[in-house]
């Protein structure tokens, strides 16, 4: 096996690597990637043989080796990649934690392309780039992607229109339903008013006109909303 172009971004090439024995050539691999031992992913070629008398017929260890593919690895250079394409000017920074990791790519205006109107083509992305990483790794962590910092501020968005809502079914003492929106979204607006004293949230609908209620814990008599439960 020799090096050449990895089949996906973030995956690496292989290299071939001789030593006298398998893990003098896994370090001499190491250091030729530039990694840790421990970050190599490595097949034996050819085990070392010692030989008559140590000199006739010996043979070195062959490996192959390349940097271990990570989902992490994988999207920065995906990312990388699609701005190359698309020639944008993009920074991609990753960031790992135990249950996540959360890619976020920062530029010009031009990428409101990678949003989309109300986020569907930045949720369109993250989708494609999960499914495409678990080609690379099995491993269960999920990649949220970000862009331009969309969802913070679409986050920070979604708090105030639920508090603002909140407001409007305590004051009239009526359910008030919002527009639809993806789960996620959902998910918001309940975690934002699930301490609130005076009202609650239910979800109704089917996908994807799936919708947020907003329901007065004392409701007005007659004031019944039909509602579908949780998301």
């Amino acid at each position: 096996m020799s090096a050449g172009s990895p089949e996906l971004p973030g995956t690496g090439p292989w290299i071939e690597v001789r030593g006298r024995t398998v893990e003098e050539a896994l370090a001499a691999a190491a250091r030729q990637l530039g990694v840790g031992r421990e970050e190599l992913e490595a097949r034996v070629l050819v085990e070392p043989a010692r030989g008559w008398l140590g000199l006739v017929g010996q043979r070195d260890a062959v490996v192959a080796a390349r940097v271990r593919p990570t989902k992490a690895r994988f999207a920065a250079a995906f990312l990388d990649e699609l701005a190359r394409r698309a020639g944008l000017a993009v920074h991609v920074h990753v960031e790992e934690s135990d249950d996540r990791i959360v890619a976020r790519m920062d530029g010009g205006p031009e990428l409101g392309a990678f949003i989309g109107r109300h986020g569907v083509a930045l949720d369109a992305l993250q989708y494609l780039l999960n499914v495409a990483a678990a080609r690379v790794s099995d491993e269960r962590r999920r990649v949220h992607l970000d862009v331009a910092g969309y969802r913070e501020r679409r986050r920070q968005a979604l708090e105030r229109l639920a508090l603002r809502m909140a407001e409007r079914a305590r004051r009239t003492r009526r359910p008030v339903a919002l527009a639809p929106m993806p789960a996620a979204e959902r998910r918001v607006v309940h975690l934002a008013l699930q301490n609130h004293p005076e009202v609650r949230t239910e979800s109704t609908g089917t996908e994807p006109y799936r919708r947020v209620v907003i329901v007065p814990r004392r409701a007005a008599r007659g004031s019944g909303f039909a509602a579908g439960g949780r998301p």
